[in-house]
């Protein structure tokens, strides 16, 4: 197979698999997706989900946010890990928000990277499942199938990022990252993983 076949084919199984996939994370708002995208920074989209209700019960908005102290937002946040960096980063983009964009989260990707807490990927995700602006946001499960199904040299995510936006078709991109993301938690984990058995990998 050539590397555009491998593409060809790749895109048409998750297709199949996946013709709808819907986002992971629980929310109700691009403010709600905002911080449930923070959150999931080494953390799974599961212990997410099941933490985000008692935040958001008491702050679904920047203006009820910064009425918390870092420290309550710390307790209710712990179980996704990195708690006093997380809360800090939390507290401070909501004042942010407040100040200059008046309490709305931003549609631009140089506005929302300033934010603290907030890096290109999770900007990338915001930006392209909130505002629909073509996107390829890079987690774990993406850099390492696009490394398995050698369509990049795996070194950087930012590589990764990179091949996968040449490869792909844009306006493929805000659908495929969610259908790689599903495949790799479903069919090719990091361990364990069989590539005789593997939908795509025992195909190309």
């Amino acid at each position: 197979m050539t590397k555009k076949e491998r593409v060809d084919f790749i895109v048409i199984k998750l297709e199949a698999l996946y013709p709808n996939p819907q986002i992971p994370l629980d929310h109700k708002d691009a403010y709600t997706m905002l911080i449930s995208v923070l959150l999931s920074a080494q953390c799974t989209d599961k212990r997410v989900n099941l933490t985000t209700p008692a935040l958001f019960a008491k702050a679904d908005t920047p203006k009820k946010m910064v009425k918390l102290e870092v420290e309550e937002i710390a307790d209710i946040i712990r179980p996704c890990g990195l708690a006093p960096a997380k809360s800090k980063a939390i507290h401070r983009l909501s004042e942010i928000l407040l100040e200059k964009h008046k309490g709305e989260v931003p549609d631009t990707f140089e506005d929302l990277e300033y934010l603290p807490g907030v890096g290109h990927k999770t900007a990338s995700v915001v930006m392209s499942q909130v505002f629909g602006v073509p996107a390829f946001p890079v987690d774990t499960h993406i850099h390492r199938l696009m490394h398995r199904w050698k369509l990049t040299n795996g070194k950087s995510v930012e590589q990764t990022e990179r091949d996968a936006k040449r490869l792909f078709a844009e306006n493929l991109w805000n659908k495929l990252h969610l259908q790689i993301i599903f495949f790799g938690r479903e069919y090719c984990p990091a361990r364990g993983h069989d590539e005789l058995i593997c939908p795509i990998c025992s195909k190309i």
